[in-house]
Order: structure tokens, then sequence, then C-alpha cells
């Protein structure tokens, strides 16, 4: 079966937001640097920077990113949303807690007119996430 997963580029900042997320989230991070690949690192100050990274979380969740080297063009995430949803509102209010420190909030984490509770928010390295708690019925 095919899965989804959201696959974020960064600048120079990779490492420290996939760290950032597995704090957020729990799980296991696997991290790739350009310079640990045979051929990978055409620039010898660019050996530390994250060619790949992979967080797999308890709960299933796979989110993957990397840093984006000085031969390709870096462009500021826009238009995207990465959204985390579910029935226990206390993990996202959690996750909403985690990924808000240091963010901005553009929607606090309330009830909505659907009800349940939606947020919506930028993370410190410019993510931008929508957690949405829908009690189950």
């Amino acid at each position: 079966m095919p899965t989804l997963n959201p696959y974020l580029s960064f600048k120079d900042d990779a490492r420290s937001a996939m760290e950032f997320y597995q704090s957020v989230f729990g799980g296991d991070l696997e991290v790739s640097t350009f310079g640990s690949i045979e051929g990978m690192a055409q620039d010898p100050s660019e050996n530390d920077l994250v060619m790949h990274s992979q967080l797999t979380t308890p709960d299933g969740f796979i989110l993957m990113g990397s840093d984006t080297p000085s031969r390709m063009e870096y462009v500021k995430p826009a238009g995207v949303s990465v959204s985390v949803s579910g029935d226990d509102e206390r993990q996202l209010e959690g996750f909403w807690n985690g990924l808000a420190d240091g963010g901005a909030i553009t929607m606090p984490f309330e009830v909505p007119p659907w009800g349940g509770r939606f947020g919506m928010l930028r993370d410190k390295f410019g993510i931008d996430w929508m957690i949405a708690y829908s009690p189950a019925p």
C-alpha cells in the first residue's frame, strides 16, 4: 500500500528542525549528510548538511526533510500546511504546544463553528501546521 509523506525542504537547519519535530512527536530519527555518502558533497563546507532525514513516530507518522545545497535554489515553503488530526484531544494539544514553541500562531487552537478544536500556526522553522481535534462519535 502506498503512503503519502510530507518532505520538508530547509536551507541550512534541517537537522535542528527534524530534531525539534522528534521532540514534539517522538519516534526514531535517521539522518544522512551530504558528506556521509560518497559523491554527494560538491562543496566540502556542506558536508554536515542533511541530504535526507526521516522521522518515524510511534503513531505511524513519517516526516522527511533535507537541506538545500548552495548549487540549488532554495524556495521557502508556501501554500502548503502539514495537517495532524485525530480524536485524542490531549495528545493533539501536546503537539500544538510543542509546535507553537518559538512559532507564530495564525489561528488559536480553539473550538471552531464545526466543533472539536482546530488551530493553525507557523513553526519556528517556517513550516505551516494545522492541528484538528474531532471527538470520537
